[in-house]
């Protein structure tokens, strides 16, 4: 949700931006010329003509009232649902809070299991709920190096003080052969 709205607010921001610029341009142009009988970009008394004769209950009023309530309710809906996903940490006395991103426990996860001997590479995925893991060991993978990296991974959970424990996910593919 958090890419939308990275997606929609420049858009939003550009559009309004323009509005803006032609507003003060048919501003400008009023003051300029003030009996030019019309606007200079936007036909603003053909506007106004049309939408003095309608009102709230001619046909196609209420149908965009609508439309602008559902799309001004859905983008509503979009930014509170698109919240940072922070990760509650316990905090040293109950007036403070403190969080940490998921991002950083991928760090200090994949830190961790990158530090094995046996590990030659490893991807760390991190959430509020999961942490995955994808460990590829030196050589063919040893039977032994998915529970190894699941208690590196448990002991690290230990000493970090976080509210709910994640659950560990590790997944150990087999090594394709090199060419």
């Amino acid at each position: 949700m958090r890419v939308v709205l990275r997606l929609l607010a420049p858009l939003l921001g550009l559009a309004l931006a323009a509005a803006g610029l032609l507003l003060a341009i048919e501003v400008v142009a009023a003051w300029v010329r003030p009996d030019g009988g019309g606007g200079l970009l936007v036909p603003w008394p053909w506007w106004r003509a049309t939408l003095q004769d309608l009102t709230w209950s001619d046909q196609p009023i209420p149908a965009i009232a609508i439309g602008v309530a559902v799309v001004g309710l859905l983008l509503l809906l979009l930014g509170l649902f698109a919240r940072r996903a922070d990760i509650a940490l316990r905090a040293p006395t109950p007036e403070m809070s403190v969080t940490t991103s998921p991002r950083v426990l991928a760090r200090l996860v994949g830190r961790r299991v990158r530090g094995a001997d046996d590990v030659a590479s490893a991807a760390v995925t991190a959430s509020r709920r999961r942490i995955r893991v994808t460990a590829q060991g030196w050589s063919d993978p040893d039977p032994q190096l998915r529970p190894m990296i699941e208690s590196r991974v448990f002991e690290l959970l230990d000493e970090l003080p976080l509210q709910h424990r994640p659950r560990v996910t590790v997944h150990v593919p087999v090594r394709r052969e090199e060419r």
